[in-house]
């Protein structure tokens, strides 16, 4: 099986010389991770993700698309292994990449991402889908609390790259606070400096976290992870125990690890 066959050909794109503004429009609206960027040729010139755009905060804001992109870890060409593909992405840790006509023509013809493979390995109905999700969650685990400020959190998922993080009040669940969530938000960051000398009290993650969480038991099976995470275009589940204590969490690419 060929990357041409899994990849998502309607995939939208920018120009390099669109405004930053429009990609936050694009991925807020789309509910979309990240965006390929390309030039007036459509050859890939770089990637914008969500984490990208976090730091734009004004809806005139005059930066543009290629002063904010940055260059994609791995490129795939249509001919390419799948599964090659994959095991790179999961080396990389990258959900998403952009896909090219061939090594030597870049221009841009979709993208190739962890979906494709679960959506793959659904209807196949593979042997390993029946394991437990003790087998495969993380257990090492970064959360945040409700009172946790959101600019820190913010800075948090920037810095290291998280998309989302759990919401932990004594040590059970409570919400789920992710950087699609920030966006939405509308929130301004950093605080800006109010009248009168003061600071604008910083919002709390209570204020904007989804509180509506769907999770798993670490008895519940990798099917019915990977069934939550595409019916519910969710990246990951939160894995609790019976009192409602995180204990684990699985995300597409430790569904995609066990499946291979």
């Amino acid at each position: 099986m060929r990357v041409q066959d899994l990849m998502d050909r309607n995939y939208p794109s920018l120009y390099a010389d669109e405004l930053a503004t429009k990609a936050r429009a694009v991925l807020r609206s789309r509910g979309l991770r990240v965006l390929p960027v390309v030039d007036e040729n459509k050859r890939l010139m770089g990637m914008i993700s969500r984490s990208d755009v976090m730091a734009i905060t004004s809806s005139i804001s005059p930066i543009r698309v290629k002063g904010i992109m940055s260059t994609p870890k791995f490129v795939a060409s249509m001919d390419m292994d799948v599964f090659q593909a994959a095991r790179e992405m999961i080396r990389l840790d990258e959900w998403y990449i952009p896909v090219v006509k061939s090594s030597q023509d870049y221009t841009y013809v979709g993208v190739l991402g962890l979906e494709g493979y679960i959506s793959m390995f659904l209807k196949k109905n593979v042997a390993k889908l029946s394991g437990f999700l003790s087998e495969i969650m993380s257990i090492e685990l970064i959360t945040c609390s409700p009172e946790d400020e959101v600019d820190n959190i913010w800075r948090l998922m920037r810095e290291q790259s998280f998309a989302g993080l759990p919401v932990v009040k004594s040590g059970r669940l409570v919400g789920v606070i992710t950087q699609k969530d920030l966006l939405d938000s509308g929130v301004i960051l950093p605080a800006f400096e109010a009248k009168k000398g003061r600071f604008k009290a910083p919002s709390k993650i209570s204020s904007i976290m989804r509180t509506s969480v769907i999770s798993l038991k670490p008895t519940a099976t990798i099917r019915e992870a990977a069934e939550l995470m595409m019916k519910k275009n969710v990246g990951r589940v939160p894995v609790v125990d019976e009192k409602g204590r995180l204990v684990g969490i699985v995300d597409r690419e430790d569904v995609v690890k066990a499946l291979l």
